[in-house]
C-alpha cells in the first residue's frame, strides 16, 4: 500500500523546510549545532531542511523553541507540518494559517517561469491598483484599511518581474476575452497596463478569443504553473500547479497531475492569438468601450 505522503503534494514539506533552514540561519544557529541541541543526526536535519521527509508537529515545536522563532511563525510552521502529512494539501487564510503568510507568494518570487490562465479576472501581477480594490470590495466585510493593504502587497509582488537580482522570471498569461469586456472601473486603464506590461522582453500576453469555443479549462477554471531554475540537469523544485478557489488554494506537483495542466496549456496557447494580435484585440475593446 501507498503512504499517504508519498502520493501527496510535497509542497508544504518543501516550503517548511525552506522556513525552518531560514529561522536557524536567522538565528546565528549552525546545521550541526541545531543537531546537537535537538540530539538529531546531521542527516535528519538536512532531510528536514530540504524537504525530503515529513516531520512532526511536536519536532517543528522544538525547532522553534530552539530557533526562539515568534509565536506566529511557529504557529505556520506547525501548521505546515501537520498539512504535510495530508493527501493534497489546501491552505486557507484562516485561523490555523494567518492571512500574512502567503505560500503561494513565496512560490512565484522563486520561479522562474509563469504560466497562468485566467477566464475571470486579470492576473494579479498586471492588476492596477484600481483594480486590485475592485476585486477586494466583492468580499464581503472588507474594510477601506484591508483594501489599501491588499493593494501595497499586490504592488509590492508585481516588482518580481521587473527585478534585476535573482533575473526576473518568464511570465506568461493567456486571458480569455470576457474578462476584458466586464463593466469594471477603471478597465480602460487596466487594459492599457496590460498592454504596456506585454511590450517587456520576459513577459507575453495572449488573449483567447470569444471564437475559441469550449475546452477542458471550463471545468478546471484559471490554473497557475511555476517551473522552477534548474541546478545541473534537474530542477531545484518540482513543477507546481496552483489552482484558487474561495475558501482556499489546491497545490499539485505529481507529474501526472502536472502534464495533464501542462497539455492543457498548450492546447490553449494553439486556440489563443499571437501577442500582437492580443494587443491589437485589446486595443479594440479600449476603444468600444469609449464609443
Amino acid at each position: 500500500m501507498v503512504a499517504v505522503t508519498e502520493i501527496g503534494s510535497t509542497v508544504p514539506r518543501r516550503e517548511l523546510g525552506r522556513l525552518l533552514r531560514q529561522t536557524r540561519e536567522q538565528a546565528g544557529i549552525g546545521l550541526e549545532a541545531a543537531a546537537a541541541d535537538l540530539e538529531w543526526s546531521r542527516a535528519k536535519m538536512y532531510r528536514i531542511e530540504a524537504g525530503q521527509t515529513p516531520v512532526r508537529a511536536l519536532d517543528v515545536d522544538q525547532m522553534c523553541r530552539l530557533y526562539q522563532a515568534a509565536p506566529e511563525l511557529t504557529e505556520v510552521l506547525v501548521s505546515l507540518a501537520k498539512e504535510s502529512k495530508s493527501k493534497g494539501w489546501y491552505h486557507a487564510y484562516g485561523e490555523v494559517i494567518p492571512r500574512w503568510f502567503q505560500l503561494y507568494v513565496g512560490l512565484e518570487s522563486a520561479a522562474s517561469r509563469i504560466r497562468t490562465y485566467e477566464h475571470a479576472l486579470v492576473p494579479g501581477l498586471l492588476q492596477t491598483p484600481e483594480y486590485v480594490s475592485e476585486v477586494a470590495r466583492t468580499k464581503p466585510g472588507v474594510t477601506d484599511e484591508d483594501i489599501a493593504k491588499l493593494v501595497d502587497l499586490r504592488m509590492e509582488r508585481q516588482r518580481l518581474l521587473t527585478r534585476k537580482r535573482p533575473a526576473a522570471p518568464v511570465f506568461e498569461a493567456i486571458l480569455d476575452e470576457a474578462l476584458l469586456h466586464k463593466r469594471v472601473p477603471g478597465m480602460s486603464r487596466q487594459i492599457d497596463k496590460i498592454i504596456a506590461a506585454s511590450e517587456a522582453p520576459n513577459i507575453s500576453v495572449r488573449v483567447l478569443p470569444l471564437s475559441a469555443g469550449l475546452n477542458r479549462v471550463c471545468v478546471s477554471g484559471s490554473f497557475v504553473i511555476l517551473d522552477f531554475p534548474t541546478k545541473g540537469a534537474r530542477s531545484a523544485e518540482p513543477t507546481t500547479v496552483y489552482n484558487d478557489g474561495l475558501s482556499g488554494a489546491l497545490y499539485l506537483d505529481r507529474v501526472d497531475e502536472v502534464r495533464e495542466y501542462a497539455e492543457e496549456w498548450n492546447t490553449l496557447a494553439a486556440q489563443a492569438l499571437s501577442v500582437e494580435e492580443s494587443r491589437e484585440l485589446m486595443r479594440e475593446v479600449k476603444e468600444r468601450r469609449h464609443g
